[in-house]
């Protein structure tokens, strides 16, 4: 049973009361102190101070100072006026009442300051993650901009190129040309000598002849002109050729299969119209997609992706079923973390490769690892193992493909374990 305090002090002004209860030796940390607007206790075991107050106050303004052995409190009325008494006199019943009250006003109040407490957190959350979110777009935006500023000097650095192999054809070519010229002045300068020498020559030996032919018959002249043979009469040769293409015989070649690689030919050359603008600058083996698959080989070895990728997008324009081009830029969009355009190519390069035969497993099993990485890059783990076991299937005893699957398949065991 606590002892109830009963040398307490208390002051008051129309506005304050101020009340001073002595500790009596206790500690100040065991000190327990409970204010609603009627109702104050200060609990110091073994004692107990509990004051039922005449009337409301600010008890969240209100103030208590613990030291020098008291406790001070300081309670603003919530109405300016002197109080008669500082507590009224009510018996246990509504006393306990009043207990209950204050304890569920309290309650309450902890509860609203809980929620407020919650909602500012949870303002301050929704701020902090906008403002994650505003750096994350400004981030991607710059790499969006460095993106295309390689990818523009990429471009220039093979039009300087293009610029510079075209210049160096026409430098050669005039070159070929003005040493044909000079070949054909110094042949037309010996022709030209030769025939002076020629006509210097008959003309010494017709002097020698006219001094002897002058002393010939006349019969004789007139016989030898009609010696002289008429002209030949005009008419023409009908020459046929063969229709063959191939330089092989007819009875070792396959005529339908060659009027087919014929007719793909026909259509490869209508495909390279100029429709596409890239086609203009180039010469005609760069017109080649085998060609242009080899130049984005050569950059994708060299680091230049956005490069290898034009090269790779060129040639697919030419000729959109050759499933390496496809595989090829899926590589480079995974180096520059185009990971849904990689799952794209990836895909694409599956549908050419069909069908499944043993000729092309290995661009199936690199297709298959290609989209697989860029699902689990997406953090699609699921989908990235399924890509996984189907390249091991292609592929069996392949260590590096069997620990990439066991890794992807721990890391989805622990996020269903969190979950």
């Amino acid at each position: 049973m606590p002892l109830q305090v009963s040398d307490y002090t208390w002051q008051q002004t129309k506005t304050a009361v101020f009340i001073s209860v002595p500790l009596r030796g206790v500690c100040v940390r065991d000190a327990d102190v409970f204010c609603t607007e009627n109702y104050l206790k200060v609990n110091f075991y073994p004692f107990l101070f509990e004051v039922f107050l005449y009337a409301p106050i600010d008890d969240e303004n209100s103030k208590a100072k613990i030291g020098n052995d008291t406790i001070a409190f300081t309670l603003y009325k919530k109405e300016v006026a002197m109080w008669e008494t500082l507590s009224v006199s009510v018996d246990k019943e509504m006393m306990q009442r009043i207990r209950e009250k204050s304890i569920l006003q309290a309650q309450e109040r902890a509860k609203e300051a809980a929620e407020a407490k919650a909602a500012a957190r949870r303002e301050d959350q929704k701020y902090a993650l906008n403002v994650m979110m505003k750096i994350e777009e400004e981030e991607r935006k710059k790499i969006e901009d460095m993106k295309e500023n390689e990818r523009l000097k990429a471009t220039k650095e093979l039009e300087a190129w293009k610029e510079c192999q075209r210049k160096a054809e026409e430098q050669k070519r005039i070159q070929r040309e003005e040493k044909f010229c000079e070949q054909g002045k110094q042949t037309e300068e010996e022709r030209n000598k030769l025939k002076h020498k020629s006509l210097t020559r008959i003309a010494a030996s017709r002097n020698l002849a006219t001094k002897g032919r002058n002393s010939e018959n006349i019969f004789l002249e007139k016989l030898k002109q009609d010696s002289i043979p008429a002209p030949r009469s005009v008419g023409s040769i009908k020459i046929n050729f063969t229709p063959r293409v191939f330089p092989t015989a007819l009875r070792e070649s396959q005529v339908a299969e060659e009027e087919e690689w014929l007719h793909k030919q026909a259509e490869a050359r209508r495909a390279l119209n100029t429709d596409i603008p890239e086609l203009s600058d180039l010469k005609e083996e760069e017109k080649n997609p085998e060609w242009l698959k080899d130049k984005g080989n050569k950059l994708f070895a060299k680091e230049n992706y956005l490069a290898a990728i034009n090269a790779y997008n060129l040639a697919i324009r030419l000729n959109n079923k050759i499933p390496l081009l496809y595989l090829n830029r899926a590589a480079c969009h995974l180096k520059l973390k185009n990971l849904h355009k990689a799952i794209e190519d990836s895909s694409k390069a599956l549908e050419l490769l069909t069908p499944p035969v043993a000729d092309n497993a290995n661009g199936r099993m690199k297709a298959y690892i290609r989209r697989g990485t860029a699902f689990c890059q997406l953090e699609l783990y699921i989908e990235g193992l399924q890509d996984y076991e189907a390249a091991l299937k292609i592929d069996p005893s392949n260590k590096i493909v069997q620990n990439d699957a066991e890794k992807i398949r721990k890391i989805i065991q622990g996020t269903e374990l969190k979950s």
